[in-house]
């Protein structure tokens, strides 16, 4: 019989992560810009958006509030934003977008 943390959670347990349309093209545009800085730099991005969505999905909880219901958990090594509604079985993404853009560039998006 093998032993479990109360840290890990079954697949089934955890929310469905749903990115809406406008945040898909956000990670588009993100990736494109950076890889024209220079070699992969936009899969190495595109690898930390997944580390940040794996984290959301994991504990939508922990981060918190910014606008209302939603929440934000920033890109580790990025001036980037993941926006997120946490809803009872579903991880909404809204928006992953700069540091510097103004707010009412995601705050629309439902």
């Amino acid at each position: 019989m093998t032993h479990r943390s109360g840290k890990e959670r079954d697949a089934a347990d955890l929310p469905r992560l749903e990115i809406r349309p406008q945040a898909r093209v956000d990670i588009e545009a993100a990736y494109a810009w950076h890889e024209q800085q220079g070699l992969h730099l936009g899969e190495e991005f595109v690898r930390a958006v997944d580390a940040a969505l794996a984290t959301v999905r994991d504990h939508p909880e922990i981060y918190a509030r910014v606008h209302g219901e939603t929440r934000r958990v920033t890109v580790q090594g990025y001036p980037y934003g993941v926006f997120y509604l946490a809803e009872p079985d579903t991880v909404v993404v809204l928006a992953v977008t700069h540091h510097k853009r103004h707010p009412r560039s995601w705050r629309g998006r439902r």
